[in-house]
């Protein structure tokens, strides 16, 4: 079974809405949820000065990154 894909973000940030744009291009073959750290306590401990952040199972890719990096990161974690 796959990881569930989590986009860490928070209302506001423009390269998180960046982050996300880059997701909906993406020929992605699941789901995606998105998580405001300011409303997960674990979250933001770990990601506050980090996002965005795209978690997959225990991989991880922070930002910055483009839409190749993008893919090649998403066919790594598949």
């Amino acid at each position: 079974m796959r990881a569930e894909l989590v986009l860490y973000s928070t209302w506001g940030c423009h390269l998180c809405e960046q982050a996300e744009q880059l997701l909906l291009q993406a020929d992605l073959t699941q789901p995606f949820k998105v998580v405001d750290i300011v409303e997960d306590e674990q979250a933001f401990e770990r990601y506050r000065v980090m996002i965005p952040v795209l978690r997959s199972g225990d991989n991880e890719l922070c930002w910055p990154f483009d839409a190749a990096q993008l893919v090649t990161w998403l066919k790594e974690v598949s």
